[in-house]
């Protein structure tokens, strides 16, 4: 009888302290403040964001983020001014283009949330030794004109003696998103992309 007694006790307890940890997840869970942010891209550029989000570093904030999806930085921009998100992750042109427009409600920048471009050059073809002179005459998919990737590109190849108007073809005509898709369809000898996208480019055959 006595087992019987404590074994009953035992379960209630449990029972008790389950309601209470549940009850108290949904208490915080309904305290956080709700963020929308939208992201330029999928990237292992932004890997310690993602770990944040999965170890829930963000909670123990008191914030409850909700990551999105916005493929380049013209619909991040948008996102944000539409009041779809809250936050916007993207190269800042897009802050600077909205104010140039005379937009009374503009975009405010944090600025250098990330010290270095995230994109790389892949190559059509296998380079040995590869160095940035092969680029000369070259056709390179370089991005959205006036977007972060395309002018970092532009800035290295000045910074290396190659001038990007008259030494190489840079397209400016493919959207963000589209990229990676007009490279594998054949379209130029070089593109810049983000991880892990330019990873995939190398496993393709």
């Amino acid at each position: 009888m006595k087992k019987k007694v404590i074994t009953i006790v035992a379960f209630l307890v449990i029972l008790l302290i389950a309601s209470a940890v549940l009850f108290n997840n949904k208490e915080t869970k309904k305290d956080l403040k709700e963020i929308k942010v939208a992201e330029v891209a999928h990237s292992i550029f932004y890997a310690p964001q993602y770990v944040a989000l999965h170890k829930g570093y963000f909670e123990e904030y008191g914030l409850d983020v909700e990551l999105i999806l916005a493929n380049g930085a013209d619909k991040v921009t948008a996102a944000v001014l539409s009041g779809d998100v809250d936050i916007g992750f993207s190269g800042s042109e897009a802050t600077i283009y909205v104010y140039n427009q005379g937009e009374k409600d503009y975009l405010k920048t944090f600025a250098q949330l990330t010290q270095k471009d995230g994109s790389f050059i892949v190559s059509r073809k296998k380079i040995d030794n590869f160095t940035l002179n092969d680029l000369k005459g070259k056709y390179i998919i370089g991005g959205r004109i006036g977007g972060t990737p395309e002018m970092t590109l532009e800035y290295i190849l000045t910074q290396n003696g190659i001038d990007p108007k008259r030494d190489v073809t840079i397209d400016t005509s493919v959207a963000f998103a589209s990229m990676q898709g007009a490279f594998i369809g054949g379209t130029g000898d070089f593109v810049s992309l983000f991880e892990p996208n330019a990873m995939i480019n190398i496993l393709l055959p």
